[in-house]
Parts: structure tokens; C-alpha cells; sequence
């Protein structure tokens, strides 16, 4: 029972709450395609960690990787719920890294390109992530094997470089935190 001195309890909000499953997978898959499109992805994750306050919370690769590991695809899985405080400080950075990445995101998404261009850079964008895709999650997983395979996997893949496309610029942290909280759904 509640004392009547006590101030009442606000109820959790949205950024307290933990990311659901689904959204921890598309915020890991979303890293892994900044990591694609930048070959020093994983540096620049660390030293955007420290460019943004978050040393306290990823100091170093081990915490970085710690984290990430609670995606379900990963081959090495993490139990339990990612803390809010965790996912926002990854979301930030992963927002951080889209700005950053912009133009190569607006290149692969441009209707206005020609089509033997657009098709190279998908290709090798493609390349890139299958090789991360293979290195780092688990292959008999069907999410995994889904993302690698046929039109269902081009079209997973293009919505995660539109969904990064979207986090780039003002507000991009509420859309893509909103989103990734959804993803539950």
C-alpha cells in the first residue's frame, strides 16, 4: 500500500522502457550497415561513443560488442533485456552515423541515378554487409538466412538503409526510437 505522503509513481514512459526483440535485431542489423557502408564502422562507433559522453557506458570495444550481443540473430547471444539507457546511447550514435553517412545513404536510395551505378552500389553495399552478416550471426537463424536470400532480403535490406536514411537530421532520434519501438508490434 501507498502512503498518502508518497508522491505518486509517473508511469513509465516509451524512452524508459527496454527495445523489444524485434527492435534490438533491426538496431544491431542497422549498426552492421553503417559498418558496410564505412570501413572503419566499428572505430567510428567507438570514438562517436566518446564524442557523444557515452565513454561511461561503452568504454571500449568488449562493452560495445556486450551490448550488441543481445540481438537474438548474433552467434554469440546475450539473455536478458537490453537497459534503455544502453539502446538510447546506441540509437545516438547509430543516429550520429547516419548524418555522417547521409550522402552514401541518399545515393543508394536515389531513383535519379543510372541504373547500372545504382545497381554497382548496391552490390557492393550488398557484399559488404553479407560478409559482416556471415562473420557475425548465426546462419541457422531464418532472420539471418532471410536477409541473405532472394527479394524478401533486398527488401529488408533496403528498408534498413531508409530507415537510417530517416534517422540522419533533427528528430531523427525520435523516429528511429519510435520505430525500433514498434518493431514489437
Amino acid at each position: 500500500m501507498v502512503s498518502p505522503s508518497a508522491p505518486p509513481q509517473p508511469p513509465a514512459t516509451a524512452t524508459d522502457a527496454p527495445l523489444p526483440r524485434r527492435g534490438i535485431e533491426r538496431l544491431d542489423l542497422m549498426l552492421l550497415c553503417a559498418e558496410a557502408l564505412d570501413l572503419n564502422g566499428a572505430e567510428a562507433t567507438l570514438i562517436l561513443s566518446e564524442q557523444l559522453g557515452f565513454q561511461d557506458l561503452i568504454p571500449n570495444r568488449v562493452e560495445l560488442w556486450k551490448r550488441r550481443c543481445h540481438n537474438p540473430l548474433r552467434r554469440q547471444v546475450r539473455r536478458g533485456t537490453l537497459a534503455a539507457a544502453d539502446s538510447d546511447a546506441l540509437i545516438r550514435i547509430l543516429c550520429t552515423q547516419c548524418e555522417r553517412l547521409y550522402p552514401l545513404l541518399r545515393a543508394l536510395l536515389s531513383a535519379a541515378e543510372p541504373d547500372d551505378i545504382a545497381r554497382q552500389r548496391w552490390e557492393l553495399f550488398e557484399d559488404r554487409l553479407a560478409g559482416l552478416v556471415h562473420e557475425r550471426m548465426n546462419p541457422r537463424r531464418g532472420g539471418v538466412q532471410r536477409l541473405l536470400e532472394g527479394a524478401e532480403g533486398a527488401r529488408q535490406r533496403r528498408q534498413l538503409i531508409l530507415a537510417m536514411a530517416l534517422a540522419a537530421g533533427n528528430g531523427g532520434f525520435a523516429r528511429l526510437k519510435a520505430s525500433l519501438m514498434d518493431a514489437g508490434a
